[in-house]
């Protein structure tokens, strides 16, 4: 029963993540956190798939220097965008 409610916990995660990545926002570190979010749902899976099969964890510590460099790298973006143009609004910046 409690491995049950972990897999749910985790897809709810992951639909909450999917969510707010999908409707439309006005702000580029908003989509990064619900990026941010869907990661740590899938960290979580990957959690739990791995101590149902009792496999060792390296596996995670892979999946996290991975998602650190995306976070990293997002973050960049945002700086990078914030001192070219300002804000970081989607409809002050042309993307083409």
């Amino acid at each position: 029963m409690m491995v049950m409610d972990g897999w749910m916990f985790v897809f709810i995660m992951y639909l909450v993540g999917n969510l707010i990545f999908v409707s439309k926002r006005k702000h580029l570190l908003i989509v990064l956190l619900s990026l941010e979010f869907i990661v740590l749902s899938i960290f979580f899976l990957l959690l739990l798939c791995l101590m149902y099969t009792e496999n060792s964890m390296y596996m995670l510590m892979v999946f996290l220097v991975f998602s650190v460099c995306e976070g990293a790298l997002g973050l960049s973006i945002l700086v990078s965008m914030i001192r070219t143009h300002g804000n970081d609004y989607f409809q002050s910046f042309n993307l083409l």
